[in-house]
Protein backbone atom coordinates (compact mmCIF):
# COMPACT_ATOMS: atom_id res chain seq x y z
CA UNK A 1 0.00 0.00 0.00
CA UNK A 2 1.34 3.40 -0.93
CA UNK A 3 1.51 6.33 1.47
CA UNK A 4 -1.04 8.47 -0.41
CA UNK A 5 -4.00 6.16 0.25
CA UNK A 6 -3.00 5.89 3.91
CA UNK A 7 -2.74 9.64 4.26
CA UNK A 8 -6.10 10.15 2.53
CA UNK A 9 -7.80 7.52 4.71
CA UNK A 10 -6.36 9.03 7.86
CA UNK A 11 -7.51 12.48 6.83
CA UNK A 12 -11.06 11.25 6.20
CA UNK A 13 -11.12 9.46 9.54
CA UNK A 14 -9.94 12.58 11.32
CA UNK A 15 -12.61 14.68 9.62
CA UNK A 16 -15.30 12.15 10.59
CA UNK A 17 -14.17 12.17 14.21
CA UNK A 18 -14.15 15.96 14.36
CA UNK A 19 -17.64 16.20 12.73
CA UNK A 20 -19.01 13.63 15.16
CA UNK A 21 -17.58 15.52 18.11
CA UNK A 22 -19.15 18.74 16.86
CA UNK A 23 -22.57 17.08 16.47
CA UNK A 24 -22.40 15.50 19.91
CA UNK A 25 -21.38 18.79 21.45
CA UNK A 26 -24.18 20.69 19.73
CA UNK A 27 -26.88 18.19 20.68
CA UNK A 28 -25.50 18.05 24.18
CA UNK A 29 -25.58 21.82 24.46
CA UNK A 30 -29.13 21.93 23.04
CA UNK A 31 -30.32 19.40 25.56
CA UNK A 32 -28.76 21.34 28.38
CA UNK A 33 -30.31 24.60 27.11
CA UNK A 34 -33.85 23.15 27.01
CA UNK A 35 -33.62 21.44 30.35
CA UNK A 36 -31.96 24.21 32.28
CA UNK A 37 -33.40 27.45 30.80
CA UNK A 38 -35.86 29.70 32.78
CA UNK A 39 -37.91 32.73 31.68
CA UNK A 40 -37.54 35.69 33.94
CA UNK A 41 -40.91 37.49 33.84
CA UNK A 42 -40.82 41.24 34.02
CA UNK A 43 -42.40 42.36 37.28
CA UNK A 44 -41.42 45.98 37.31
CA UNK A 45 -44.52 48.21 36.70
CA UNK A 46 -44.21 50.34 33.58
CA UNK A 47 -45.59 53.30 35.57
CA UNK A 48 -43.55 53.71 38.74
CA UNK A 49 -45.57 56.52 40.29
CA UNK A 50 -49.26 56.09 39.45
CA UNK A 51 -51.63 59.01 39.59
CA UNK A 52 -52.50 59.51 43.24
CA UNK A 53 -56.11 60.43 42.49
CA UNK A 54 -56.60 57.29 40.40
CA UNK A 55 -54.96 55.13 43.04
CA UNK A 56 -57.13 56.71 45.69
CA UNK A 57 -60.28 55.94 43.69
CA UNK A 58 -59.12 52.36 43.19
CA UNK A 59 -58.46 51.96 46.91
CA UNK A 60 -61.85 53.52 47.69
CA UNK A 61 -63.65 50.99 45.49
CA UNK A 62 -61.86 48.15 47.27
CA UNK A 63 -62.72 49.53 50.70
CA UNK A 64 -66.36 50.13 49.72
CA UNK A 65 -66.72 46.55 48.49
CA UNK A 66 -65.23 45.16 51.71
CA UNK A 67 -67.36 47.35 53.94
CA UNK A 68 -70.76 47.22 52.22
CA UNK A 69 -71.02 43.76 50.66
CA UNK A 70 -71.69 42.00 54.02
CA UNK A 71 -74.81 44.16 54.47
CA UNK A 72 -76.32 43.12 51.10
CA UNK A 73 -78.20 39.82 51.05
CA UNK A 74 -79.45 37.35 48.46
CA UNK A 75 -83.22 36.81 48.48
CA UNK A 76 -84.97 33.79 46.96
CA UNK A 77 -88.76 33.88 46.69
CA UNK A 78 -91.24 31.09 46.01
CA UNK A 79 -94.69 32.25 44.93
CA UNK A 80 -98.04 30.56 45.39
CA UNK A 81 -99.45 28.36 42.65
CA UNK A 82 -102.12 30.21 40.68
CA UNK A 83 -105.34 28.43 39.78
CA UNK A 84 -107.70 29.48 37.01
CA UNK A 85 -105.00 31.72 35.56
CA UNK A 86 -106.14 33.64 32.50
CA UNK A 87 -103.85 35.18 29.89
CA UNK A 88 -105.15 37.16 26.92
CA UNK A 89 -102.37 35.75 24.75
CA UNK A 90 -104.12 32.36 24.89
CA UNK A 91 -107.53 33.70 23.85
CA UNK A 92 -106.57 33.57 20.17
CA UNK A 93 -106.02 29.80 20.32
CA UNK A 94 -108.39 28.60 23.04
CA UNK A 95 -111.09 31.25 23.39
CA UNK A 96 -111.85 33.87 26.06
CA UNK A 97 -112.93 31.33 28.70
CA UNK A 98 -109.69 29.33 28.65
CA UNK A 99 -107.96 29.14 32.04
CA UNK A 100 -105.16 27.03 33.44
CA UNK A 101 -103.18 26.47 36.63
CA UNK A 102 -99.70 27.87 37.13
CA UNK A 103 -97.29 25.89 39.36
CA UNK A 104 -95.31 27.69 42.09
CA UNK A 105 -92.61 29.93 40.67
CA UNK A 106 -89.20 30.93 42.02
CA UNK A 107 -87.42 34.24 41.63
CA UNK A 108 -84.52 36.01 43.25
CA UNK A 109 -83.31 39.47 44.16
CA UNK A 110 -81.29 41.37 46.71
CA UNK A 111 -81.85 43.26 49.94
CA UNK A 112 -80.08 45.69 52.25
CA UNK A 113 -79.78 45.06 56.01
CA UNK A 114 -80.90 48.16 57.93
CA UNK A 115 -80.84 46.85 61.51
CA UNK A 116 -78.60 44.45 63.40
CA UNK A 117 -81.63 42.38 64.44
CA UNK A 118 -82.66 41.53 60.87
CA UNK A 119 -84.82 44.17 59.18
CA UNK A 120 -84.08 44.26 55.44
CA UNK A 121 -85.18 46.69 52.70
CA UNK A 122 -85.91 45.23 49.28
CA UNK A 123 -88.25 45.87 46.34
CA UNK A 124 -91.95 45.16 46.44
CA UNK A 125 -91.70 43.40 43.09
CA UNK A 126 -89.09 41.01 44.52
CA UNK A 127 -91.29 39.65 47.33
CA UNK A 128 -94.86 40.22 46.16
CA UNK A 129 -96.99 37.08 45.84
CA UNK A 130 -94.55 35.14 48.06
CA UNK A 131 -96.14 32.07 49.64
CA UNK A 132 -96.04 31.57 53.40
CA UNK A 133 -92.45 30.80 54.42
CA UNK A 134 -91.55 31.36 50.78
CA UNK A 135 -88.87 34.03 51.35
CA UNK A 136 -85.32 32.78 51.93
CA UNK A 137 -82.43 35.10 52.79
CA UNK A 138 -78.79 34.11 52.33
CA UNK A 139 -76.09 36.21 53.99
CA UNK A 140 -72.61 36.76 52.61
CA UNK A 141 -71.25 34.19 55.13
CA UNK A 142 -73.65 31.59 53.60
CA UNK A 143 -76.05 31.47 56.56
CA UNK A 144 -79.66 30.96 55.45
CA UNK A 145 -82.85 32.24 57.10
CA UNK A 146 -86.57 32.18 56.45
CA UNK A 147 -87.86 35.75 56.31
CA UNK A 148 -91.17 37.26 57.41
CA UNK A 149 -92.83 39.87 55.20
CA UNK A 150 -93.34 43.02 57.29
CA UNK A 151 -95.03 45.23 54.69
CA UNK A 152 -95.03 46.47 51.10
CA UNK A 153 -95.66 49.73 49.28
CA UNK A 154 -96.35 49.22 45.56
CA UNK A 155 -96.40 52.99 44.93
CA UNK A 156 -92.67 53.27 45.71
CA UNK A 157 -91.79 49.60 45.01
CA UNK A 158 -90.37 49.26 48.52
CA UNK A 159 -90.86 46.31 50.89
CA UNK A 160 -89.46 45.30 54.27
CA UNK A 161 -88.74 41.74 55.41
CA UNK A 162 -87.36 40.44 58.72
CA UNK A 163 -85.08 37.53 59.64
CA UNK A 164 -84.51 36.18 63.15
CA UNK A 165 -80.85 37.07 63.62
CA UNK A 166 -78.60 39.34 65.66
CA UNK A 167 -75.33 41.26 65.34
CA UNK A 168 -75.74 41.60 61.60
CA UNK A 169 -73.62 43.91 59.45
CA UNK A 170 -75.78 47.03 58.94
CA UNK A 171 -75.61 49.35 55.92
CA UNK A 172 -74.94 53.05 56.47
CA UNK A 173 -77.72 55.27 55.12
CA UNK A 174 -76.80 58.39 53.14
CA UNK A 175 -78.75 61.45 51.96
CA UNK A 176 -80.10 61.19 48.41
CA UNK A 177 -81.04 64.88 48.39
CA UNK A 178 -77.32 65.72 48.17
CA UNK A 179 -76.62 63.75 44.99
CA UNK A 180 -75.21 65.25 41.80
CA UNK A 181 -75.11 64.01 38.22
CA UNK A 182 -71.62 62.72 37.41
CA UNK A 183 -70.61 61.44 40.84
CA UNK A 184 -69.24 57.91 41.22
CA UNK A 185 -71.51 55.16 42.55
CA UNK A 186 -71.30 51.39 43.05
CA UNK A 187 -74.15 48.91 42.65
CA UNK A 188 -74.00 45.86 44.92
CA UNK A 189 -76.28 42.87 44.61
CA UNK A 190 -76.83 39.40 43.20
CA UNK A 191 -77.47 39.67 39.44
CA UNK A 192 -78.16 36.59 37.32
CA UNK A 193 -77.35 34.29 40.24
CA UNK A 194 -73.86 35.78 40.65
CA UNK A 195 -73.83 36.56 44.36
CA UNK A 196 -71.96 39.49 45.90
CA UNK A 197 -71.37 41.33 42.62
CA UNK A 198 -70.01 44.88 42.64
CA UNK A 199 -70.20 47.19 39.61
CA UNK A 200 -69.16 50.83 39.25
CA UNK A 201 -70.48 53.79 37.28
CA UNK A 202 -71.74 57.32 37.69
CA UNK A 203 -75.07 58.96 38.37
CA UNK A 204 -76.39 59.65 34.87
CA UNK A 205 -79.52 61.59 35.85
CA UNK A 206 -81.75 62.42 38.80
CA UNK A 207 -85.54 62.55 39.16
CA UNK A 208 -86.26 60.15 36.30
CA UNK A 209 -89.93 59.28 35.75
CA UNK A 210 -90.02 55.85 34.09
CA UNK A 211 -93.50 54.84 35.33
CA UNK A 212 -92.61 51.17 35.75
CA UNK A 213 -95.86 50.30 37.55
CA UNK A 214 -98.27 52.04 35.17
CA UNK A 215 -100.20 53.38 38.19
CA UNK A 216 -100.81 57.14 38.11
CA UNK A 217 -100.49 57.18 41.91
CA UNK A 218 -96.97 55.71 41.85
CA UNK A 219 -94.07 57.88 42.99
CA UNK A 220 -91.57 57.85 40.13
CA UNK A 221 -88.43 59.73 41.12
CA UNK A 222 -85.50 57.50 40.19
CA UNK A 223 -81.74 57.85 40.26
CA UNK A 224 -80.38 56.81 36.86
CA UNK A 225 -76.95 55.19 36.75
CA UNK A 226 -74.71 53.45 34.21
CA UNK A 227 -73.37 51.08 36.87
CA UNK A 228 -74.25 47.63 35.54
CA UNK A 229 -77.61 46.45 36.92
CA UNK A 230 -79.19 43.17 35.81
CA UNK A 231 -82.10 40.96 36.93
CA UNK A 232 -81.32 39.93 40.51
CA UNK A 233 -79.85 43.33 41.43
CA UNK A 234 -83.35 44.50 42.42
CA UNK A 235 -83.43 45.49 46.09
CA UNK A 236 -79.66 45.81 46.32
CA UNK A 237 -77.62 48.85 47.30
CA UNK A 238 -76.45 51.81 45.27
CA UNK A 239 -73.67 53.46 47.30
CA UNK A 240 -71.45 56.53 47.04
CA UNK A 241 -67.65 56.64 47.42
CA UNK A 242 -68.01 56.78 51.20
CA UNK A 243 -69.95 53.52 51.20
CA UNK A 244 -73.21 55.25 52.13
CA UNK A 245 -76.37 53.72 50.63
CA UNK A 246 -77.99 56.43 48.52
CA UNK A 247 -80.43 54.27 46.56
CA UNK A 248 -82.18 50.89 46.34
CA UNK A 249 -81.67 49.36 42.90
CA UNK A 250 -85.04 48.74 41.29
CA UNK A 251 -85.18 48.57 37.49
CA UNK A 252 -83.39 48.62 34.16
CA UNK A 253 -84.41 50.15 30.84
CA UNK A 254 -83.74 47.59 28.16
CA UNK A 255 -84.95 46.06 24.90
CA UNK A 256 -83.72 42.55 25.68
CA UNK A 257 -84.24 42.13 29.43
CA UNK A 258 -80.60 42.70 30.35
CA UNK A 259 -78.22 45.59 30.96
CA UNK A 260 -77.95 48.15 28.15
CA UNK A 261 -76.52 51.09 30.05
CA UNK A 262 -79.55 52.32 32.00
CA UNK A 263 -80.20 51.32 35.60
CA UNK A 264 -82.57 52.95 38.08
CA UNK A 265 -82.60 53.16 41.85
CA UNK A 266 -85.13 54.47 44.38
CA UNK A 267 -83.64 57.40 46.34
CA UNK A 268 -82.79 56.25 49.86
CA UNK A 269 -84.62 59.19 51.44
CA UNK A 270 -87.85 57.83 49.98
CA UNK A 271 -86.97 54.22 50.78
CA UNK A 272 -86.01 54.81 54.42
CA UNK A 273 -89.17 56.81 55.19
CA UNK A 274 -91.35 54.11 53.67
CA UNK A 275 -89.39 51.38 55.49
CA UNK A 276 -89.71 53.15 58.83
CA UNK A 277 -93.49 53.42 58.44
CA UNK A 278 -93.83 49.80 57.29
CA UNK A 279 -91.85 48.63 60.34
CA UNK A 280 -93.99 50.79 62.61
CA UNK A 281 -97.45 49.95 61.28
CA UNK A 282 -97.09 47.42 58.45
CA UNK A 283 -98.74 49.74 55.93
CA UNK A 284 -98.45 53.18 54.34
CA UNK A 285 -100.93 55.98 54.98
CA UNK A 286 -100.28 58.49 52.24
CA UNK A 287 -102.02 61.80 51.63
CA UNK A 288 -103.43 62.77 48.23
CA UNK A 289 -104.52 66.04 46.63
CA UNK A 290 -106.84 64.25 44.19
CA UNK A 291 -105.66 65.68 40.89
CA UNK A 292 -104.22 64.40 37.62
CA UNK A 293 -101.08 66.27 36.62
CA UNK A 294 -98.40 66.54 33.95
CA UNK A 295 -95.26 68.51 33.14
CA UNK A 296 -95.68 71.83 31.35
CA UNK A 297 -94.04 72.00 27.91
CA UNK A 298 -93.30 74.98 25.65
CA UNK A 299 -96.61 74.98 23.78
CA UNK A 300 -98.69 74.59 26.92
CA UNK A 301 -96.76 77.42 28.58
CA UNK A 302 -97.43 79.68 25.59
CA UNK A 303 -101.10 78.76 25.48
CA UNK A 304 -101.55 79.33 29.22
CA UNK A 305 -99.72 82.66 29.20
CA UNK A 306 -96.61 81.58 31.13
CA UNK A 307 -93.32 83.28 30.28
CA UNK A 308 -91.58 79.90 30.10
CA UNK A 309 -92.35 76.21 30.77
CA UNK A 310 -92.53 75.82 34.54
CA UNK A 311 -94.66 74.30 37.23
CA UNK A 312 -97.01 71.32 37.03
CA UNK A 313 -100.24 71.44 35.02
CA UNK A 314 -103.47 70.26 36.65
CA UNK A 315 -105.25 68.18 34.02
CA UNK A 316 -108.20 67.05 36.08
CA UNK A 317 -109.57 67.63 39.58
CA UNK A 318 -111.28 64.58 41.06
CA UNK A 319 -114.69 65.33 42.50
CA UNK A 320 -114.77 65.12 46.28
CA UNK A 321 -110.99 65.09 46.58
CA UNK A 322 -108.83 67.42 48.64
CA UNK A 323 -107.99 69.58 45.64
CA UNK A 324 -111.64 69.91 44.69
CA UNK A 325 -112.55 71.05 48.21
CA UNK A 326 -109.67 73.56 48.18
CA UNK A 327 -110.90 75.09 44.91
CA UNK A 328 -108.29 73.82 42.45
CA UNK A 329 -109.35 73.84 38.80
CA UNK A 330 -108.38 72.07 35.62
CA UNK A 331 -105.84 74.32 33.89
CA UNK A 332 -104.21 75.55 37.09
CA UNK A 333 -100.43 75.41 37.18
CA UNK A 334 -98.82 74.49 40.53
CA UNK A 335 -95.56 76.45 40.84
CA UNK A 336 -94.43 75.40 44.32
CA UNK A 337 -95.34 73.19 47.29
CA UNK A 338 -94.61 74.48 50.79
CA UNK A 339 -92.25 77.03 49.25
CA UNK A 340 -90.32 74.44 47.21
CA UNK A 341 -90.42 75.04 43.44
CA UNK A 342 -91.73 72.13 41.36
CA UNK A 343 -91.25 71.79 37.62
CA UNK A 344 -92.07 68.11 37.09
CA UNK A 345 -95.08 65.99 37.98
CA UNK A 346 -92.95 63.40 39.78
CA UNK A 347 -91.41 66.14 41.96
CA UNK A 348 -94.87 67.11 43.14
CA UNK A 349 -95.82 63.46 43.69
CA UNK A 350 -92.68 62.85 45.75
CA UNK A 351 -93.26 65.81 48.05
CA UNK A 352 -96.96 65.15 48.60
CA UNK A 353 -96.37 61.39 48.82
CA UNK A 354 -94.21 61.88 51.90
CA UNK A 355 -97.18 63.37 53.79
CA UNK A 356 -100.18 61.80 55.49
CA UNK A 357 -103.95 62.27 55.37
CA UNK A 358 -104.85 65.33 57.39
CA UNK A 359 -101.56 67.12 56.65
CA UNK A 360 -101.80 70.50 54.93
CA UNK A 361 -99.74 71.68 51.97
CA UNK A 362 -99.44 75.24 50.70
CA UNK A 363 -99.57 75.48 46.91
CA UNK A 364 -98.57 78.48 44.80
CA UNK A 365 -101.01 78.49 41.87
CA UNK A 366 -100.90 80.23 38.49
CA UNK A 367 -104.32 80.82 36.88
CA UNK A 368 -105.35 83.24 34.12
CA UNK A 369 -102.21 85.35 34.44
CA UNK A 370 -102.35 85.63 38.24
CA UNK A 371 -100.56 83.79 41.06
CA UNK A 372 -102.06 83.04 44.46
CA UNK A 373 -101.78 80.51 47.29
CA UNK A 374 -104.08 77.63 48.16
CA UNK A 375 -103.89 75.53 51.32
CA UNK A 376 -104.96 71.95 50.70
CA UNK A 377 -105.77 69.47 53.48
CA UNK A 378 -104.74 66.08 52.15
CA UNK A 379 -107.09 63.12 52.06
CA UNK A 380 -106.46 59.37 51.88
CA UNK A 381 -106.70 57.69 48.51
CA UNK A 382 -110.23 56.63 47.74
CA UNK A 383 -111.23 54.55 44.73
CA UNK A 384 -114.56 56.34 44.74
CA UNK A 385 -112.70 59.59 43.99
CA UNK A 386 -110.98 58.10 40.97
CA UNK A 387 -112.40 58.68 37.55
CA UNK A 388 -114.70 55.79 36.73
CA UNK A 389 -114.06 53.85 33.58
CA UNK A 390 -116.78 53.83 30.99
CA UNK A 391 -116.52 50.70 28.91
CA UNK A 392 -119.61 51.33 26.82
CA UNK A 393 -119.06 51.20 23.11
CA UNK A 394 -118.86 54.69 21.61
CA UNK A 395 -121.39 55.74 19.05
CA UNK A 396 -119.79 57.25 15.97
CA UNK A 397 -122.24 60.14 15.60
CA UNK A 398 -122.30 59.72 11.84
CA UNK A 399 -125.71 61.43 11.67
CA UNK A 400 -123.95 64.79 12.04
CA UNK A 401 -121.77 66.40 9.41
CA UNK A 402 -118.13 66.53 10.39
CA UNK A 403 -115.98 69.64 10.31
CA UNK A 404 -112.31 68.98 9.52
CA UNK A 405 -109.47 71.26 10.59
CA UNK A 406 -106.91 69.94 8.13
CA UNK A 407 -103.94 72.10 9.16
CA UNK A 408 -103.95 70.73 12.70
CA UNK A 409 -105.30 67.32 11.79
CA UNK A 410 -108.66 66.49 13.36
CA UNK A 411 -112.39 66.55 12.66
CA UNK A 412 -115.34 67.04 15.02
CA UNK A 413 -119.11 66.67 15.07
CA UNK A 414 -121.81 67.99 17.37
CA UNK A 415 -122.82 65.68 20.21
CA UNK A 416 -126.19 64.13 20.98
CA UNK A 417 -127.88 63.24 24.26
CA UNK A 418 -126.38 59.76 24.32
CA UNK A 419 -122.84 61.13 24.14
CA UNK A 420 -123.66 63.64 26.88
CA UNK A 421 -124.86 60.82 29.15
CA UNK A 422 -121.91 58.52 28.40
CA UNK A 423 -119.30 61.24 28.97
CA UNK A 424 -121.18 63.00 31.78
CA UNK A 425 -120.99 66.35 29.97
CA UNK A 426 -123.56 69.02 29.16
CA UNK A 427 -121.79 70.53 26.16
CA UNK A 428 -118.97 69.96 23.69
CA UNK A 429 -118.07 68.49 20.31
CA UNK A 430 -117.08 64.90 19.57
CA UNK A 431 -113.68 64.23 18.00
CA UNK A 432 -114.54 61.95 15.11
CA UNK A 433 -111.06 61.48 13.68
CA UNK A 434 -107.44 62.51 14.28
CA UNK A 435 -104.92 62.16 11.46
CA UNK A 436 -101.90 60.04 12.36
CA UNK A 437 -98.79 62.09 13.19
CA UNK A 438 -100.63 65.39 12.72
CA UNK A 439 -100.07 68.25 15.17
CA UNK A 440 -103.24 67.28 17.06
CA UNK A 441 -102.16 63.61 17.20
CA UNK A 442 -98.65 64.49 18.37
CA UNK A 443 -100.04 66.66 21.14
CA UNK A 444 -102.28 63.86 22.44
CA UNK A 445 -105.75 64.46 20.98
CA UNK A 446 -107.51 61.22 20.07
CA UNK A 447 -110.67 60.14 18.29
CA UNK A 448 -113.42 59.57 20.84
CA UNK A 449 -112.57 62.58 23.00
CA UNK A 450 -115.18 65.29 23.63
CA UNK A 451 -113.87 68.87 23.52
CA UNK A 452 -115.79 70.90 26.10
CA UNK A 453 -113.65 74.09 26.14
CA UNK A 454 -111.22 75.90 23.86
CA UNK A 455 -109.07 78.73 25.20
CA UNK A 456 -111.24 78.66 28.35
CA UNK A 457 -114.40 79.29 26.31
CA UNK A 458 -117.29 76.87 26.57
CA UNK A 459 -117.90 74.91 23.35
CA UNK A 460 -121.56 74.26 22.59
CA UNK A 461 -121.22 73.38 18.90
CA UNK A 462 -118.84 72.82 16.02
CA UNK A 463 -119.37 76.43 14.93
CA UNK A 464 -118.12 77.65 18.34
CA UNK A 465 -114.84 75.78 17.91
CA UNK A 466 -114.53 76.85 14.28
CA UNK A 467 -114.97 80.50 15.27
CA UNK A 468 -112.13 80.31 17.80
CA UNK A 469 -109.73 78.52 15.45
CA UNK A 470 -110.49 80.88 12.54
CA UNK A 471 -109.20 83.86 14.54
CA UNK A 472 -105.79 82.29 15.15
CA UNK A 473 -102.67 82.77 13.06
CA UNK A 474 -99.91 80.32 12.27
CA UNK A 475 -97.85 79.68 15.39
CA UNK A 476 -100.66 80.56 17.81
CA UNK A 477 -101.65 78.02 20.45
CA UNK A 478 -105.11 76.50 20.84
CA UNK A 479 -105.67 75.03 24.32
CA UNK A 480 -108.56 72.58 24.43
CA UNK A 481 -110.11 70.87 27.41
CA UNK A 482 -111.27 67.41 26.44
CA UNK A 483 -113.02 64.51 28.17
CA UNK A 484 -111.77 60.99 27.44
CA UNK A 485 -114.04 57.93 27.11
CA UNK A 486 -113.03 57.06 30.71
CA UNK A 487 -114.27 60.52 31.80
CA UNK A 488 -110.81 61.89 32.53
CA UNK A 489 -109.99 65.50 31.71
CA UNK A 490 -107.12 66.33 29.34
CA UNK A 491 -105.72 69.79 28.59
CA UNK A 492 -104.10 69.75 25.14
CA UNK A 493 -102.11 72.61 23.65
CA UNK A 494 -102.10 72.52 19.82
CA UNK A 495 -100.01 74.85 17.66
CA UNK A 496 -101.78 76.26 14.62
CA UNK A 497 -99.89 75.15 11.51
Amino acid sequence: MTKKPLIAGGTLLLIALVFSAVLIANFSNLKTLVAGSQIEFKTQPPVQNSNTSLKGLNDAFVEIAKAVTPSVVYIEVTTEAKSNFHDKDFEFFFGPDFKFDLPPQQGSGSGVIISSDGYIITNNHVVKDAKENGIKVVLMDKREFKAKLIGTDPNTDIAVIKIDASDLSVASIGNSDDLHVGQWVLAIGNPLGLNNTVTAGIISALGRNINISGDSYSINNFIQTDAVINPGNSGGALVDINGMVIGINAAIKTTNGFYQGYGFAIPINIAKNVAAELIKSGKIERGYIGIQIKDVDTKEAKGLGLDKPKGVLVQNVIKGGAGDEAGLQSGDVILSVDGKEVNAANELQTIVGSKHPGDEVKLLIYRDGKTFEKVVKLKPRSDSQSSSLNNEKRKDNTEFKAKTFEKIGFSVVDINDEIKRNYDVSNGVYVKDVANFSEAFTRGLRAGYVIIEADKKKIESVSDLESIISKKDKGDILVVKAVTPSKEIRLIAIEIQ
